[in-house]
C-alpha cells in the first residue's frame, strides 16, 4: 500500500507549484487522494466516524492552505465531509431500526407467556411441600454440578457477549468505510463525466444563427458548444482574449479546430459586443467541478 504521508506531501508540493491545472483535475485528484487515506485509515471501536472526520479535516486544511486560489480542492474536503456524516448517519438508524424490530419482539413474547395457563392451587402447594423436605445427599450433588454448569454457562455466555460486541464493532467500522468509498467513487465518476452532462444541454439552449460570447478557457465551454455544433447548429463565437494570460486565445484555436466560427476580440471590446450577443456562456467553480451558465 502507498503511504498516506508521502501521497500528501506529493499533492501539497503540485498545490503550491501550481501543477495542477484546471478545476477537473484539482477536484477528481483531491478526490482520489482523500479516498485513499479514507481506506487506510484505522479507526478506533468507538466513534469512527468522529476519527475519521478528524484525519479528513487535517489533510484538507493543509491542501486548502497550500492554494488557497483553488476552490475546488475546499469543496471537495467538505463534499467528502458530508458523505461521512451522512453514511454514519445512515448506520445509525439502521441500528437504531433493528433495536426497534427486537424490542417489539420481545413484547410479543411478553403476550405470549401472559397467555400461558396458571398453576392450580394444589399443584402449588405440592411444589411448597418439597421445597420444605430436608434435602438428600444425591439432591446436593446434583445442585453442585448444576450450579456449577450454570456458572460455567454464564461465563461462556458473556464470553460470547463480548465477542459477538468487538465483531459487531468491527464490522461497523468497516462497513462505514466500505459506503464511504463507495460514494467517493460514485464522486469522481460524477467528476469524470460533468462536462457530458452539461453538454446535453446544449441544444436547449443554443438556437440557430445565435451570437454568443465568453471568455476564459474552459473544457466545459469547448464541449458545451461543439455538443450544439454537432446537432446542426449554427452560431458564431466571440472569445474575449482574456488578458494578461490570454487564455481566450487558446480557446479560439481550439474551437477554430472543431470548425465553430470564432472571433478573438479584446477585453475592452466586451461593452461594445454585449447589445450584439444572444447569450454569454461562462463558467464558474460550483461544488467541484465547473458549471457552465448560459
Amino acid at each position: 500500500m502507498p503511504d498516506t504521508h508521502a501521497l500528501v506531501s506529493d499533492f501539497l508540493n503540485k498545490l503550491k507549484k501550481r501543477k495542477i491545472e484546471g478545476s477537473k483535475a484539482a477536484a477528481k485528484l483531491t478526490a482520489e487522494l482523500l479516498r485513499t487515506v479514507i481506506s487506510q485509515q484505522r479507526l478506533p471501536n468507538t466513534n469512527q466516524a468522529a476519527a475519521l472526520i478528524h484525519a479528513i479535516k487535517a489533510i484538507g486544511e493543509q491542501l486548502t492552505a497550500a492554494n488557497p486560489v483553488e476552490l475546488a480542492v475546499g469543496n471537495i474536503v467538505r463534499r467528502v465531509l458530508h458523505i461521512i456524516r451522512e453514511e454514519d448517519l445512515s448506520l445509525t438508524t439502521a441500528s437504531i431500526g433493528g433495536l426497534n424490530l427486537q424490542a417489539l419482539s420481545d413484547d410479543e413474547d411478553n403476550v405470549d407467556r401472559d397467555d400461558q395457563p396458571v398453576l392450580s392451587a394444589a399443584a402449588v402447594a405440592a411444589a411448597a411441600r418439597s421445597t420444605l423436605r430436608p434435602p438428600a445427599l444425591q439432591t446436593l450433588i446434583e445442585d453442585v454440578s448444576h450450579s456449577a454448569a450454570i456458572h460455567h454457562s454464564s461465563s461462556s455466555a458473556g464470553d460470547s457477549e463480548e465477542k459477538t460486541k468487538s465483531t459487531d464493532k468491527n464490522s461497523r467500522s468497516r462497513k462505514l468505510k466500505h459506503n464511504v468509498i463507495e460514494t467517493v467513487n460514485e464522486l469522481i465518476e460524477d467528476i469524470a463525466t460533468c462536462h457530458e452532462s452539461i453538454a446535453e444541454q446544449a441544444v436547449e439552449h443554443i438556437h440557430h444563427n445565435e451570437v454568443i460570447l465568453t471568455l476564459g478557457s474552459s473544457g466545459t465551454v469547448i464541449e458545451f458548444l461543439c455538443a450544439a455544433k454537432e446537432k446542426k447548429r449554427s452560431f458564431r463565437v466571440f472569445v474575449a482574449e482574456g488578458a494578461p494570460r490570454y487564455q481566450g486565445h487558446t480557446l479560439a484555436k481550439e474551437l477554430v479546430a472543431r470548425g465553430l466560427q470564432t472571433t478573438v476580440i479584446t477585453d475592452s471590446a466586451v461593452f461594445a459586443m454585449i447589445s450584439r450577443v444572444n447569450m454569454v456562456s461562462h463558467y464558474f467553480n460550483c461544488l467541484y467541478f465547473h458549471v457552465c451558465v448560459v
